[in-house]
């Protein structure tokens, strides 16, 4: 089975002007990975998920997710924002963004990986921990052990 994430879908210290360039940034990984087939139609599917309703969560956490056509295997970008990014939740910008990416046929999985991700999102050591991870592959790592099964 493949991982959930991977160090090649960490970005450390992303600079981002909107949510749209953020989610871009990471779906690029998700991409350079084989995991994303087609950028711009997982990033169309992304927008169109987002337009139904913001996916900030209070803490500092973006969380863009899609199920697509354009998605080889469940896989879950994220990247750290430090200037923080306005993913509409009530409490201000995201500095961490989860982008969960699920393909189209995939059930239930993101839903799954959504759920078990948002459990830990509510414990600030879970949070506190990504934050002060020295690289990528040790985000990875963690991220893999405490969500990815």
């Amino acid at each position: 089975m493949t991982d959930l994430i991977t160090p090649e879908l960490v970005v450390l210290d992303l600079v981002a002007s909107d949510k749209a360039d953020a989610t871009r940034q990471i779906a690029e990984k998700l991409q350079a990975a084989g995991r994303v087939t087609d950028l711009e139609g997982f990033l169309k599917d992304v927008a169109a998920r987002e337009a139904q309703m913001a996916t900030g969560m209070p803490g500092g956490i973006g969380l863009p997710h899609a199920r697509s056509e354009h998605v080889t295997v469940p896989s879950l970008g994220l990247a750290r924002v430090p200037g923080g990014v306005d993913f509409g939740a009530p409490d201000g910008p995201a500095t961490l963004v989860f982008l969960i990416a699920a393909p189209a046929g995939g059930g239930s999985e993101h839903l799954t990986i959504l759920a078990a991700l948002a459990r830990r999102l509510v414990r600030p050591a879970f949070r506190q921990t990504i934050i002060d991870a020295a690289d990528e592959a040790a985000v990875a790592s963690y991220v893999q052990s405490e969500v990815g099964g």
